[in-house]
C-alpha cells in the first residue's frame, strides 16, 4: 500500500463510492458524505475511514477527490480549498468541466495542484481497464505526471483537452444522446405502449436500442437533468435536435419522399465509417445471441453463473432459458437470473469455485492389484477425472492374505462429491484391481 491519504468527498454513493473500490488496496482512503449514517455504513463495508467534516478531510488528504452532484461541485470546491495542505492535489470528477475548472483556478492556493477530470463511465463499471478518462488541465503542476502515469498503469484511455472542448464534445456524447433517448422513452410512455407486448416482434437492433434507452433513463434523473442544464452548449444542441425532428416529421407528413431520401443520405454520409459501425453493432448483436444459444445447449447440465455487478456466483442445474431469464435448480431451491446481468463461468472457473466453496469428500481406498501395476499411472488417470481434487498413495502391502504376485495399494482420494469417489473405485477394478 502507498503511504498516502486519498480523500473522497461524496464517497458514500454514486461514482464516489465506486472509486473507493478502485483505490482502497493501494492507498489509505477516507470518505465523507451528506448522510453520515449512510457514510459510516459504506465506510465500514468497504473497510475505509469516514469523516463527517469536509474541511477535516481536505486537511489530511494528499489527494482530494470531489465527487458530488454537478450543481454542488463549485460550492464544495470553494468550501474545502482553503483547508487543503501544502503540496496536495484536488481532483474533481464532474461531467461538466468549464465551471469547476474556472472555480479551482480561482480559489485553489498556489502551493496546491488541481486537475479537472471526467471519468466517462458510471458507478456500474467494475474495472478501469480500457475505460476513458478526460483530463482538462489549465496548468500542470508536480502532480499531473504522477496522476497521468497512475491512470496509464491501469490501462485507461486518457484524453487531454481543454475544458471548453470537453464540454462541447460531451454536449454530443451526453446531452444529445440523453435528450434523444429520454424523448424516445417519453414517447413510448405517452403512447401507453406495453413494451412486454413488443418482445414477440422485436428485432435484435430494437432489443439493443431499448436496453440502451433503459440504461440512460434508469440513471439518477437529477444527474441527467444537470448534465443537460449545466452544459453551456445544451440549448443549441436541444434546439437543433428539435428542429431536425420537426423537419423530418413535416417531410414525411407531406409525402416528400425525395426530400426524405436527401436528408437520410446526408445524415448517413456524415456518420463517417459506416462499415465499422455495422461491424461493431453486429458484434454486439452476435454476443447477445451467442450467449442465449450457448445457455440453451446447457439446459439440464450443471452451470455456474456470475452476477456481473454483485460478483455473486450461482451454481445449479440449468432448468430453462427464455428470452431474458435463466432458471437454476439447486436441490429444492430455484433461482431466476436475468441473462443480461450474468456471465457464464468457463469450466476451470466453475471447478475453482467448487474447490474453494464446497465441502470436499475424502476417503481411503485399498485395492489389490497385480504386482506389476504402475501406481503413478493410476494416480495420473484419477486426477484427470472430473471433480477429483487430490489422490495420494499412503500405503503399500504384500504380506499375508495377499498373493505373491499381487500388491495392496491404499490411496486417499479427495473429490467434490461422494459419487466421484465411487467412480474411482470403479476405475480401480478396471485396472484389474480388487477392492478390499
Amino acid at each position: 500500500m502507498i503511504k498516502m491519504n486519498v480523500g473522497i468527498i461524496g464517497g458514500s454513493s454514486g461514482l464516489g463510492k465506486t472509486i473507493i473500490y478502485y483505490l482502497r488496496d493501494e492507498f489509505d482512503v477516507f470518505i465523507s458524505g451528506r448522510d453520515h449514517k449512510k457514510g459510516r455504513e459504506v465506510a465500514s463495508e468497504a473497510d475505509v475511514n469516514y469523516l463527517e467534516s469536509n474541511e477535516e478531510l481536505a486537511n489530511i488528504s494528499d489527494i482530494l477527490i470531489i465527487s458530488v452532484p454537478i450543481q454542488n461541485t463549485e460550492d464544495v470546491i470553494r468550501e474545502v480549498a482553503p483547508f487543503m495542505k501544502e503540496g496536495s492535489v484536488m481532483i474533481d470528477v464532474t461531467s461538466v468541466k468549464e465551471g469547476p475548472s474556472k472555480t479551482m483556478a480561482e480559489v485553489v492556493a498556489d502551493n496546491v495542484d488541481y486537475i479537472p477530470t471526467h471519468p466517462i463511465f458510471g458507478p456500474r463499471t467494475t474495472r478501469l481497464d480500457n475505460q476513458v478518462i478526460v483530463l482538462t488541465p489549465d496548468r500542470k503542476g508536480k502532480w499531473y505526471e504522477r496522476v497521468y502515469n497512475y491512470l496509464d498503469s491501469k490501462n485507461m484511455r486518457i484524453i487531454e483537452t481543454t475544458s471548453e472542448k470537453h464540454d462541447y464534445m460531451m454536449s454530443i456524447v451526453q446531452v444529445l444522446t440523453h435528450f434523444s433517448f429520454i424523448s424516445t422513452a417519453s414517447t413510448i410512455e405517452k403512447l401507453k405502449v406495453d413494451l412486454s407486448e413488443t418482445e414477440d416482434y422485436e428485432s435484435p437492433i430494437y432489443n439493443l436500442m431499448i436496453d440502451l434507452i433503459a440504461r440512460i433513463v434508469a440513471q439518477n434523473p437529477y444527474l441527467t437533468y444537470n448534465i443537460q442544464a449545466m452544459n453551456e452548449n445544451g440549448p443549441k444542441i436541444r434546439n437543433t435536435f428539435t428542429e431536425a425532428a420537426l423537419e423530418l416529421r413535416d417531410v414525411i407528413n407531406s409525402g416528400d419522399s425525395e426530400k426524405f431520401v436527401e436528408i437520410a443520405n446526408k445524415a448517413t454520409k456524415h456518420m463517417g465509417d459506416i462499415k465499422n459501425a455495422l461491424g461493431r453493432s453486429d458484434k454486439a448483436i452476435a454476443a447477445l445471441n451467442y450467449e442465449y444459444t450457448y445457455l440453451n445447449k446447457l439446459i439440464g447440465h450443471e452451470v455456474g453463473l456470475k452476477h456481473i455487478y454483485s460478483g455473486k456466483i450461482h451454481i445449479g442445474i440449468l432448468e430453462s432459458v427464455d428470452g431474458k431469464t435463466a432458471v437454476l435448480k439447486n436441490g429444492n431451491k430455484t433461482k431466476k437470473l436475468r441473462i443480461a446481468n450474468i456471465r457464464i463461468l468457463i469450466n476451470n472457473e466453475l471447478y475453482d469455485w467448487k474447490v474453494k466453496n464446497l465441502d470436499k469428500k475424502t476417503e481411503s481406498i485399498s485395492c489389490v492389484f497385480p504386482k506389476n501395476v504402475n501406481s503413478k499411472v493410476i494416480e495420473d488417470t484419477v486426477l484427470n477425472m472430473d471433480n477429483i481434487i487430490e489422490i495420494k498413495l499412503i500405503d503399500t502391502y504384500n504380506g499375508p492374505q495377499i498373493d505373491d504376485d499381487h500388491i495392496s495399494l491404499t490411496f486417499t482420494v479427495t473429490a467434490l462429491y461422494k459419487e466421484d469417489i465411487e467412480k474411482v473405485r470403479t476405475l480401480f477394478t478396471g485396472f484389474g484391481g480388487n477392492i478390499r
